[in-house]
């Protein structure tokens, strides 16, 4: 295609001889329009000549060729799919893609194919990285010990260290973060690999063919991954400890073994910054709070505006004065009765007043036993 848009190609058509290999479903329409934009044209055996659109007949045609390869290409990806499941759970192959952090590509030997032996391919292993792998043991170790996230984090970004993006530029050049995030925590933490074992298929892959908005890649759940039946690399954590920091990423307890409730979720909004409070539980009462975009994993800034907290019950009671004749006192129905109507509730505005669907302000006061919030009273 990129030829094609070059004033002096040296050809004015293009013949493809298997229709299987060029395109599937609704693809040749795009490939069409693009060619005959540069004034070229398109031949296949099966329309004994150039291909024409306006041809109800090369119309149906196209349709049937486009189902026809459609069903080939899903047999090729089922078949190549099958084998890599082999190669990493029987062989323990390396199947391509960047090393995980702490890990670097080694050589290990030829390919068994020796038609790619002959192009010079070989195949790579996972070998500890002397310069980051200490990092990770040290993330399971402090995890282990029951350390937060957010404090690994955050003491990573103290000391200075190198997030995964920045220790590897050259795989990174599109990501503009240099510190360290939660996620990026988690993400090391929940890996497998780091046990030794080649693990193969955890992340979905895009097919294809135009984006589905309405339906995303997610990632395939654990019993679709592909993992080896030995070890394949050295380990940079034990079984043991990795098993005990997953059971770590649980949810934990309360106190009392009850359930926290937010009835409000979602409904509240930050006027300083347009955020979504986040739920939070303070003195045995639900609440929502602001931290304006301010995580765990770094120390706040000194300039950075205070936290906004608003109490449920206040803002229940403030919600059941307004909509009491239009949906009752019930505080679980007003809260549908707001998602339905698509009502959203302000809170925390340059003034340090809140504006709960009424145009009474509600002020504000410091609370120093609430670690500098702004409390909603």
């Amino acid at each position: 295609m990129a030829a094609a848009e070059n004033p002096n190609r040296s050809f004015d058509a293009v013949v493809i001889g298997e229709y299987e290999r060029a395109f599937y479903g609704d693809q040749f329409d795009a490939v069409l329009t693009a060619l005959r934009g540069q004034g070229i044209q398109l031949w296949l055996p099966e329309a004994d000549g150039p291909v024409n659109l306006k041809d109800p007949v090369h119309q149906a045609l196209m349709l049937l060729l486009g189902s026809q390869s459609r069903r080939e290409v899903l047999r090729a990806r089922y078949r190549v799919l099958a084998a890599m499941h082999i190669q990493a759970r029987v062989q323990g192959r390396f199947l391509g893609g960047r090393p995980p952090y702490g890990y670097r590509l080694a050589d290990a030997g030829p390919h068994p194919n020796r038609a790619h032996a002959s192009w010079g391919r070989r195949l790579h292993r996972l070998e500890p990285d002397p310069a980051t792998a200490p990092r990770v043991r040290w993330i399971f170790q402090q995890r282990a010990t029951g350390r937060s996230v957010a404090s690994i984090a955050r003491e990573l970004n103290d000391r200075g260290v190198p997030c995964p993006s920045s220790a590897d530029r050259d795989r990174n050049r599109h990501r503009t973060r240099h510190e360290w995030i939660v996620r990026t925590i988690v993400g090391i933490l929940e890996n497998p690999r780091y046990t030794g074992r080649q693990v193969w298929n955890r992340h979905g892959a895009r097919t294809t063919g135009p984006a589905r908005h309405s339906d995303p890649t997610r990632p395939p759940a654990a019993r679709g991954w592909a993992t080896s039946d030995k070890m394949t690399h050295p380990a940079l954590v034990d079984e043991a400890t990795f098993l005990a920091v997953q059971g770590m990423r649980a949810a934990r307890p309360t106190q009392d073994g009850g359930t926290r409730t937010y009835i409000l979720t979602g409904l509240v909004q930050c006027q300083l910054c347009g955020r979504r409070l986040d739920s939070h539980w303070v003195n045995g009462r639900p609440g929502y709070r602001c931290r304006h975009g301010h995580t765990s994993a770094r120390n706040r800034p000194a300039e950075l505006a205070k936290n906004v907290y608003v109490r449920e019950d206040h803002l229940l009671d403030d919600l059941r004065a307004r909509f009491a004749e239009t949906v009752g006192h019930d505080g679980p129905a007003i809260a549908d009765y707001l998602r339905s109507n698509d009502l959203t509730i302000m809170c925390g505005g340059p003034t340090r007043d809140v504006k709960a669907f009424s145009s009474i302000p509600i002020h504000l006061v410091e609370d120093e036993t609430a670690g500098g919030q702004l409390l909603l009273l």
